[in-house]
């Protein structure tokens, strides 16, 4: 199964959803809506049907934004462009919003309604768009704290200090492969592993680790496992290993 960008999307939108201030801000947002009544639905609406439409539009749209942000930006992230983060995240996000967005209004209302109100589909697109930000500004302070370095990649020549892909085990050596390139040290894997400081990575087989971010397809082979590296590489996962792979959301539950 692929570590893609769609499956990496939706794994932080629920990661998002499930953290107690995105679901506080989440109601917040719908309960001020709902009394509020912009839009022209306090006119057009009664409280309880206009509160029943916001509790639908704030959380869906909310869901459709975060996903389409994430897939852009993990795509573009795959291939090491910074660009999206500025231009390429806001518009489609902003689109892909406004669209559901109008499509809701087409159920619940009906075309007349929907025509006449196109100017409050792109204001609703901006409020969720500032929910989304909202949200991703407050998730931010679980890694705001300069993450633990990992003392390992102090022990390769200065060129060869990547990012860290993978290590695997060279009769007595660990062999630490970066994107800078290979290198070979004197020590056990296990303390290798121990090294990597605050990088998101899983011991695979008794020979190998990888860095999750690098796994970029997984599949079954039997009981086994066969991963696919960011670098083209491939690596076996044991069997024993195999529910650590579920658990990282590698290898589908």
């Amino acid at each position: 199964m692929s570590n893609s960008p769609t499956q990496h999307a939706l794994r932080e939108t629920r990661q998002i959803f499930a953290k107690p201030i995105a679901q506080i801000i989440l109601i917040a947002v719908i309960v001020l809506l709902g009394v509020s009544g912009p839009f022209g639905t306090l006119e057009a609406i009664s409280f309880g049907p206009r509160l029943a439409y916001w509790a639908v539009i704030v959380p869906v749209t909310f869901a459709v934004g975060m996903c389409t942000s994430a897939f852009i930006v993990e795509t573009f992230r795959a291939h090491h462009s910074p660009w999206p983060t500025r231009i390429g995240v806001p518009v489609p996000t902003t689109f892909t919003v406004a669209t559901c967005v109008t499509i809701i209004n087409m159920l619940a209302f009906g075309t007349t309604l929907l025509v006449a109100q196109l100017g409050s589909v792109a204001v609703t697109a901006g409020v969720i768009a500032v929910v989304i930000q909202m949200v991703s500004d407050q998730s931010q302070p679980e890694s705001a704290d300069a993450p633990a370095p990992a003392t390992l990649l102090q022990r390769l020549d200065l060129e060869k200090r990547g990012a860290l892909t993978s290590m695997s085990v060279q009769d007595h050596y660990v062999e630490v492969t970066t994107s800078a390139g290979t290198s070979l040290l004197l020590m056990r894997l296990s303390d290798a592993i121990r090294e990597t400081g605050d990088i998101a990575g899983l011991q695979v087989h008794r020979s190998h680790w990888v860095a999750t971010a690098h796994v970029v397809k997984a599949k079954r082979d039997g009981d086994k496992a066969i991963l696919s590296l960011s670098d083209g590489r491939t690596l076996p996962a044991s069997r024993s290993r195999i529910k650590d792979l579920k658990a990282a959301g590698i290898l589908p539950v």
